[in-house]
């Protein structure tokens, strides 16, 4: 899942930068302005202005010289429910322009708001009201009757290049839908006793059949098959996926509600408890270096040929040799390191692609800056029964010549060492959930009439596996479609989908700054559509893992035939470090900062001097 990056680097004593060091921050998602500023792009930015046109002239009709924020409970909801009966209407353009009023309340009717606080305040408050009055309904019907709208799909089909005006009305209903969900899954201790209600509702709802008979994920998934068969190209592909990834997260979710699950399944199960955190103990683990790329690897070989070579110089000139040796340091370090490793040959020995061969060798640190980490292995050792069983079966026939099958605790006749480490292994055995429900699936195979029927928790996880599972392959393999269109080495083709339908602007650019402008868009939506799919793919693995085992693995064979693999090494064969540490973006255009504060004026040289600021500032 894609977390926070904090990128932390090595100095040296005199202050030069080294290779640097990447410590991942593990979370379910970024910082909420950053989740709310990568739902537009920055394309859409004139769009603003004309939401909060559309909710002014409405409001101020019904209530002239009045202001949102001063109103009560009781207009709020008076005026919200006026809006949600304007959505009823047959005209496109009256429908589009209430909607529009809408999504500007979810936007936290930034208009009367002097900070970004104060928009995300009202932002909160104005989208409870909403999916209170009932909106959200509302606007998943109107979302499938676009979905369903032959006519602008093959109008968008038969046009030679799609743009962002082609996705105008599926793009609001997205906007609203993200932003509701967005704004009601993040917790704060704040919260009204009501609002804490509304939430826990609003999530059951969500992961259940009651939109259209069907969750509201297996719609969007529906929406991502649509677009990458080419029957609706103008789809708005990174909200959707966004929306998906936000729904999944939200009914299904995250990291710390998955490790609660899986202690109470233990419990339930009658197993005993976990040994540790995987989440917490990931998050203390120190960074790996990235992989060497195929050119790095093959420089490193031929200086290992080059320092071979010089190592045969002759016994006398040696001496003249050790001074102008410059792998001479490398050596040294070499010798501290292989003095360290015999301290803790477990902890410290690196990852043979880790060390000199392939990257250049760390500047070691000062002693007061060097990073300290837990000695010994990360996580908790665990044995399985099988393993405690081919164990024994060696040992007796070694020793005794005999063998008793699955008996794990006769140990007559063999020697003292063997029953300690017997002894070891049984305090480190583990049984995992895994087993558990794959023994019990071969004993309903076996004894399917006397077995009785199997227990079937309806729970939000096996909800939407139900929902999905008939087109399982399909949507996996346009999930990595759409995933390959954003790799950062793939080239353009002609058979290739198109994903920048909802980035690109009518007129293009005829300035070196909107080209530059919108190059950073391009990047920048790129690199959302691979986070959005990334954390869909990782969420659903884990939490249809933790629900059965096989369908966990039904679904990973599915990503297996679709050439998920061969797709994950194309994103890693390139510099990784620097795809990683790239920032695609213009924070003075970010949502909500640019509707709050004044834009200052972009130029094409200023536009480049803080790209160049901001790349020294990663390095240094």
């Amino acid at each position: 899942m894609r977390g926070e990056f904090s990128r932390n680097q090595r100095k040296d004593s005199e202050g030069f930068s080294e290779t640097p060091d990447l410590e991942f921050e593990y979370s379910d998602a970024d910082k909420w302005t950053v989740e709310l500023s990568e739902l537009y792009s920055y394309t859409e930015g004139p769009e603003f202005l004309v939401n909060r046109k559309c909710f002014e002239e409405d409001f101020h009709t019904h209530m002239p010289d009045q202001k949102w924020t001063e109103l009560d409970s009781v207009q709020h909801r008076a005026h919200a429910m006026r809006l949600l009966d304007g959505l009823d209407v047959i005209g496109r353009e009256r429908r589009l322009k209430v909607a529009r009023a809408i999504l500007y309340m979810a936007q936290g009717t930034f208009g009367e708001c002097s900070s970004e606080l104060e928009v995300q305040h009202w932002m909160r408050y104005n989208v409870f009201l909403l999916l209170d009055v009932g909106a959200f309904t509302a606007l998943v019907e109107l979302l499938n009757m676009e979905i369903d709208n032959s006519a602008a799909c093959s109008s968008a089909v038969r046009k030679p290049a799609i743009s962002l005006a082609d996705s105008t009305d599926l793009r609001v209903l997205l906007n609203i839908m993200y932003l509701m969900v967005e704004a009601i899954q993040r917790e704060e201790p704040t919260d009204s006793p009501e609002w804490r209600t509304i939430r826990e509702t609003f999530k059951s709802e969500l992961g259940s059949p009651l939109y259209n008979h069907e969750p509201v994920s297996v719609m969007l998934f529906g929406m991502v098959t649509k677009f990458c068969s080419g029957h609706a190209p103008h789809f708005p592909m990174k909200k959707v996926l966004l929306l998906l990834w936000k729904t999944i997260l939200f009914t299904l979710g995250g990291f710390e509600q998955l490790q609660c699950s899986k202690v109470s399944k233990r419990v339930a199960l009658g197993l005993p408890p976990l040994p540790e955190d995987s989440i917490r103990v990931v998050r203390s683990m120190r960074a790996a270096s990235p992989p060497a790329s195929a050119s790095d690897l093959i420089e490193q070989q031929q200086r290992r040929a080059r320092r071979e070579h010089k190592a045969l110089i002759k016994q006398d000139n040696l001496d003249a040799f050790n001074e102008k040796d410059p792998y001479k340091a490398d050596d040294a370090r070499e010798d501290e390191e292989e003095n360290d490793d015999n301290d803790n040959s477990l902890e410290a020995e690196p990852f043979p692609l880790e060390r000199d061969e392939v990257m250049p060798p760390p500047i070691p640190h000062p002693p007061s800056e060097r990073v300290c980490f837990p000695k010994g292995l990360p996580w908790a050792p665990k044995v399985r029964e099988k393993d405690i069983e081919n164990f024994l079966e060696s040992s007796r026939s070694k020793f005794i010549g005999y063998t008793l099958g699955n008996d794990t605790d006769t140990v007559v006749g063999l020697p003292r060492p063997i029953h300690e480490s017997i002894k070891t292994l049984k305090q480190h055995k583990y049984v995992s959930i895994t087993e558990v429900q794959s023994t019990k699936e071969e004993e309903y195979l076996k004894t399917p009439l006397s077995g009785g029927e199997e227990e079937l928790e309806l729970c939000a996880t096996e909800l939407l596996y139900q929902g999905i599972l008939p087109s399982l392959p399909q949507y996996m393999i346009a999930l990595l479609k759409i995933l390959l269109a954003a790799a950062p080495t793939s080239k353009a083709k002609t058979d290739s989908i198109n994903i920048l339908a909802d980035v690109l602007p009518e007129e293009m650019p005829t300035t070196v700054l909107q080209s530059m402008k919108l190059g950073v868009d391009v990047n920048r939506h790129k690199e959302i559509i691979v986070k959005a799919i990334s954390a869909i793919l990782l969420l659903l693995l884990k939490h249809f893992k933790l629900n059965h085992v096989y369908q966990f693995e039904h679904m990973a064979q599915h990503l297996v035939f679709a050439n998920c693999i061969p797709l994950i090494l194309k994103f890693f064969n390139q510099n990784i470090m620097s795809y990683i540490t790239a920032k695609n973006s213009i924070s003075a255009l970010d949502f909500p900062h640019c509707i709050v504060h004044e834009l200052p004026e972009l130029t094409a040289e200023s536009l480049v001097r803080k790209m160049y600021t901001r790349m020294c500032l990663i390095l240094i």
